[in-house]
């Protein structure tokens, strides 16, 4: 083997951005063509709200078993998997007709798609060293930025040139492409025949260990943990804005300032690049303090406190009347948002041993697919009710005071939960399991 350090791990890193890329480009293209198609169907806001909880429903369901799942038979055929059969999904709704079709190929979507993060945190926390890992997911992260940008950039023009149904169809088919890459260079570091002895010590750094690579701790032990909560809190208060911004966003800029969608274009790709910029920063961020000595727990906390008041001004959307004033606070918002994730998807690798993670991921992303699934209904009453009213836009405003509130109430309830020290190891959740049972 050789002795010099290679850089393979930066590879695996590279795919897991394209392949988060792909994810949020195919579940985007509804959200972009939702004005064309509200138009084509008769959709009210009340009805295009049901097939966004299809979708974040069955996306919540997928988070909990794709977890495990990844546990079970590894990152390599789960993330494999996930991919492919959304990508069928992707596709799948240039054949649909109406929408009950929609609403099923959401739906398998959504349970599919939900495999990504929890598989891309655990290859992650498999191929990084702990220091390196906020950068890792944050570089990742920054692929949800990518396909919401590449999402604006090319479905208007797909949907101009060719019909709608063309954009659905192209996008789909990129995950196949990444498929082929996927099996031909992913391994595990312990196998992969191209990683040095020394990357591979590198790796093992600051590595949470664990008795075997066995799960045998239940989803109700890991409930019973303050750890798993905090994880849980902040992605059920959090996520609900994300999903927000990635499905009603061209329709605000529709209804506030009469952009069609070949004028939504410029405004969705500011926001979505600036996404980019807070995934990969705020990763940088908390990394840079851990490797300038900053305890892990704190230089994440620091780091996630100061995103959470870069999202504040975005409640003062009811006083811009300028539209690239808005743009600037929603591109603020949005970049902030990307790199709160970063760090929050870290907090299961920094308090979890890397056999655990894929399933601490699932149960976090059930409670982000949860909040998601509850509030569009929230904004589907609340739009249709002003709209009713003949000013839509003041129920876009109240959305935003409540977006611009949430995290700072996030970070608050996650350091009331949070525990006094990470779990260490597998066995340490056997103790801690223990210790409940007996209290119990």
């Amino acid at each position: 083997m050789n002795s010099i350090r290679t850089h393979y791990r930066w590879r695996i890193c590279a795919l897991l951005f394209f392949a988060t890329t792909i994810n949020y480009l195919d579940r985007q293209v509804l959200g972009i063509l939702k004005p064309l198609l509200s138009t084509e169907f008769g959709w009210s806001e009340t009805d295009y709200s049901y097939i966004v909880v299809v979708f974040t429903s069955c996306y919540a369901i997928g988070m909990l078993l794709s977890g495990r799942l990844v546990d079970k038979v590894g990152v390599k055929i789960g993330y494999g998997l996930c991919v492919l059969v959304w990508s069928i999904a992707a596709c799948g709704h240039a054949l649909v007709k109406g929408a009950m079709g929609f609403a099923l190929m959401r739906a398998l979507l959504g349970i599919s798609e939900s495999g990504s993060f929890p598989c891309a945190v655990k290859s992650v926390s498999e191929w990084f060293p702990r220091k390196e890992q906020a950068l890792a997911v944050g570089i990742l992260t920054a692929g949800t930025s990518i396909g919401a940008v590449a999402a604006p950039a090319v479905v208007p023009w797909l949907a101009a040139t060719y019909g709608w149904k063309s954009a659905f169809f192209v996008t789909g088919l990129t995950g196949f492409v990444w498929l082929i890459f996927w099996y031909l260079m992913y391994q595990v570091p312990a196998k992969h025949a191209k990683l040095s002895q020394e990357e591979r010590n590198y790796i093992n750094e600051g590595q949470a260990d664990g008795a075997s690579d066995k799960v045998s701790v239940s989803w109700l032990s890991l409930l019973k943990l303050r750890a798993t909560w905090t994880f849980f809190t902040g992605k059920l208060l959090t996520d609900p804005i994300w999903w927000f911004m990635l499905f009603w966003l061209p329709s605000y800029f529709n209804s506030r300032f009469g952009l069609d969608l070949k004028s939504l274009g410029l405004p969705l790709v500011i926001v979505y690049t600036s996404t980019s910029i807070g995934s990969i920063g705020g990763g940088w961020v908390s990394s840079k303090l851990i490797a300038r000595g900053w305890a892990v727990s704190k230089a994440r906390q620091t780091t996630m406190l100061g995103l959470a008041f870069l999202v504040v001004p975005i409640a003062f959307a009811p006083w811009i009347d300028d539209m690239w004033i808005m743009v600037g606070l929603l591109s603020l918002a949005a970049a902030a948002h990307q790199g709160w994730s970063a760090n929050l998807f870290t907090t299961p690798s920094d308090m979890f041993p890397k056999q655990l993670v894929g399933s601490v991921v699932g149960i976090g992303g059930l409670a982000g697919a949860l909040g998601a699934t509850l509030f569009p209904l929230l904004v589907g009453v609340i739009l249709d009710h002003f709209k009713l009213l003949g000013n839509i836009n003041a129920g876009y405003n109240i959305l935003f005071v409540m977006c611009g509130a949430a995290y700072i109430v996030a970070w608050c309830a996650m350091a009331l939960i949070r525990g006094s020290r990470p779990v260490a190891n597998i066995d340490d959740v056997s103790k801690q399991q223990a210790s409940h049972s007996a209290q119990a």
